[in-house]
């Protein structure tokens, strides 16, 4: 959604508040081309993963036959660390429906050139595809945020008894610029990053601290009463990753517009991106540690 599109939403969303309900109110938005989507990432110890795809308007409607259109198809990829550059296949994962999703990672037909993500080190992508070409650069830091304990304990009191809280107690280093995102995994569940899932170390630099880890959320509709908590009998892994500051910037807007959505009184955000040529999106890379804790019944 344009910054255009999201003032005139707001600003109309405002004025209802003040118009009689009898009166109607028409405003047209204006047209907007489809834009590249990208969202690409690579983390240590991991090949690079890429979905490209073209964003929709505002008022469509989003099922799986939707989304699995508007997969962006054959477009030549390539990541390179610097001294190897790589051209990503385009893999298909057929999924419900009979609708199938893409992506693109490393192509087993090149081994020479393919590689997996390194701590303290720079990778660079770029993406060509309906003419145009796409670039972003990005960097897999050190795992400098240190986790002391990942640690379990009994929710407040006034919530059920088999609710309980994920907590840690973890380092950070003296010097700011130490950015974090964590994703948390309950039982066979997959990954799902935090309702606010970045952080930085504007307070807690040079210090020891503990902290509850609320349980990761998927954003395909509404929040739970209670999401946050963890049931006795979980098995539960936390995904803690080191982050540049562009992935930061990145879903810390976009973390901000989901929160605001609906919101008449909330301010237009734009969602900060690190690709060049026009797209949407990001390139991200991700020093990644992980710690788990069974929780007894």
């Amino acid at each position: 959604m344009t910054m255009k599109m999201t003032r005139l939403l707001t600003i109309a969303s405002i004025l209802l508040l003040f118009i009689s309900c009898e009166r109607a109110v028409d405003f047209d938005l204006d047209e907007v081309e489809p834009k590249l989507v990208v969202e690409a990432t690579i983390e240590n110890d991991q090949p690079p993963i890429v979905y490209l795809s073209q964003s929709l308007g505002y008022f469509s409607s989003i099922d799986q036959a939707t989304l699995a259109a508007s997969f962006v198809r054959n477009a030549e990829v390539y990541v390179s660390d610097g001294t190897l550059t790589h051209k990503l296949k385009e893999y298909a994962i057929p999924v419900s429906g009979g609708y199938t999703f893409y992506y693109y990672s490393n192509d087993p037909a090149s081994p020479a050139t393919a590689f997996t993500g390194k701590l303290k080190t720079n990778y660079t992508l770029r993406i060509v595809t309906g003419g145009k070409q796409y670039t972003a650069t990005t960097r897999i830091p050190d795992t400098t945020r240190r986790i002391d304990n990942f640690y379990w304990k009994q929710s407040p009191a006034g919530n059920p008894p088999e609710k309980v809280l994920a907590m840690i107690k973890a380092y950070d280093p003296p010097g700011f610029g130490d950015y974090v995102r964590y994703f948390t995994k309950r039982n066979s569940e997959p990954f799902y990053p935090g309702l606010n899932s970045v952080y930085d170390d504007q307070i807690i630099d040079g210090t020891t601290y503990e902290v509850q880890v609320e349980r990761g959320v998927l954003r395909t509709g509404s929040v739970p009463e209670g999401y946050s908590f963890f049931d006795k009998g979980d098995t539960v892994t936390l995904k803690l990753s080191n982050i540049d500051k562009a992935t930061y910037d990145f879903w810390r807007t976009m973390e901000f517009t989901y929160a605001s959505v609906g919101n008449p009184f909330s301010s237009p955000t734009r969602v900060m991106s690190n690709i060049n040529g026009g797209a949407l999106g990001y390139f991200g890379g991700y020093a990644s540690q992980f710690r788990t804790i069974i929780i007894p019944r």
